[in-house]
């Protein structure tokens, strides 16, 4: 077998040597016993039988036995289910329409590399997910960071592109995945319609969060109508996998012509669009998970000034506690694991350096037990390596 190439070792040599090396794991032993505080499995529907079940019985009773789609959706992989989940999931949206991907980052990817053009500017947050920045390192628009959630910072270069550009993008999340935190929607939207640009939000991490059936910040808002897309993805609360863009009919007929994402891959299995419709079924009425994963979200804010344990403020199920440097954040994040708490440190570059952080993640199914003495226990481990 061929060797790695000495310029390839020489990388992996240095990210090792400064604390960066990334490593998978898999839960050994008693690891599978900690308390889950790493997982995006808010509502705990990874694990939901009901959902498993009713996916299956679903494929049976309409005579569905594949095990694959077979090719992509353009050649023989489009199937009823295919379609029937896309209008299923717009009708939930109070969308025009909807278009499946195989992950959320293959939606970010097609959706930012072919939508904004050549003498478009994008403005994007400065804390944006990498996939969407991986996606406008394809496009051929320019693109340009504003300050993280900063409405003044957004609308000076709002100012400074709007006269010559085509077309302007602005894109946020609504709940941004290494702080848990949400910009100002209200005002985004608002800064959108002044400056006649158009609004994209990654809604990841609040669908099956935030809403009255875990629709997502923007619909809770009522401010779904107002933005020209919306990333919505499955492998979060809904426990599941794949991602969709919502935008109006002709948004999706573009994505299915130039996307290329979509375009040249195989389209999902049909026992993951059913899994997706069911999941989404179960968020909606299953509003008492939702209910006490926002009551664990209190109490763990209010847990963590009783501590005087310092947060970045969230209100979602994403809470972050920032400790400078990668071998001080990944002692205590082991400390922690050791003590029965599976708590992931994100070191650099996943964040800036100076920005490494114990990532926490609350989900329904902690309990108050769980979230104190995860929290004593950090806050000892705080002191040990101090």
């Amino acid at each position: 077998m061929q060797q790695l190439p000495k310029s390839l070792l020489q990388k992996l040599e240095e990210r090792n040597s400064s604390g960066m090396l990334r490593k998978l794991t898999t839960p050994e032993g008693s690891s599978r016993n900690t308390a889950d505080f790493a997982s995006n499995d808010y509502l705990g529907l990874s694990q939901n039988k009901a959902i498993f079940n009713a996916a299956h019985q679903y494929l049976i009773k309409n005579n569905t036995i594949a095990n694959g789609a077979t090719g992509s959706r353009l050649i023989s992989g489009n199937s009823p289910l295919h379609e029937e989940t896309e209008k299923f999931i717009a009708d939930f949206h109070n969308s025009e329409s909807a278009i499946i991907y195989n992950s959320g980052y293959d939606a970010n990817i097609g959706f930012f590399s072919c939508v904004p053009q050549k003498g478009d500017i994008v403005l994007y947050d400065e804390f944006i997910h990498a996939s969407i920045r991986d996606g406008l390192r394809l496009s051929l628009a320019n693109s340009y960071k504003f300050t993280h959630n900063s409405i003044d910072n957004l609308e000076s270069l709002l100012q400074l592109h709007t006269e010559k550009a085509a077309t302007v993008y602005v894109v946020t999340e609504s709940v941004f995945s290494m702080d848990g935190d949400s910009p100002d929607l209200l005002a985004l939207v608002s800064l959108a319609e002044n400056y006649n640009c158009k609004l994209i939000v990654d809604e990841a991490h609040a669908i099956g969060v935030f809403g009255t059936k875990g629709e997502g910040l923007l619909q809770q808002l009522g401010l779904d109508n107002k933005v020209f897309a919306r990333i919505v993805t499955f492998g979060k609360a809904l426990g599941c996998h794949g991602a969709a863009v919502l935008g109006n009919s002709a948004l999706k007929e573009y994505l299915i012509n130039f996307s290329r994402s979509f375009i040249y891959t195989t389209a999902l299995p049909p026992h993951a669009l059913a899994t997706i419709q069911f999941a989404y079924k179960e968020i909606a009425k299953n509003t008492t998970a939702r209910k006490t994963l926002h009551k664990n979200i209190s109490y763990f804010t209010e847990t963590l000034q009783q501590e005087g344990v310092d947060c970045i403020e969230s209100n979602s199920a994403i809470h972050c506690v920032v400790i400078p440097g990668n071998e001080k954040v990944k002692s205590i994040a082991k400390y922690l694991q050791q003590n029965g708490y599976n708590v992931k440190a994100i070191l650099s570059p996943t964040v800036p350096s100076g920005q490494e952080r114990l990532r926490f993640c609350l989900h329904s199914y902690n309990t108050k037990n769980e979230i104190v003495n995860a929290l004593t226990a950090l806050k000892a481990a705080r002191s040990h390596y101090a």
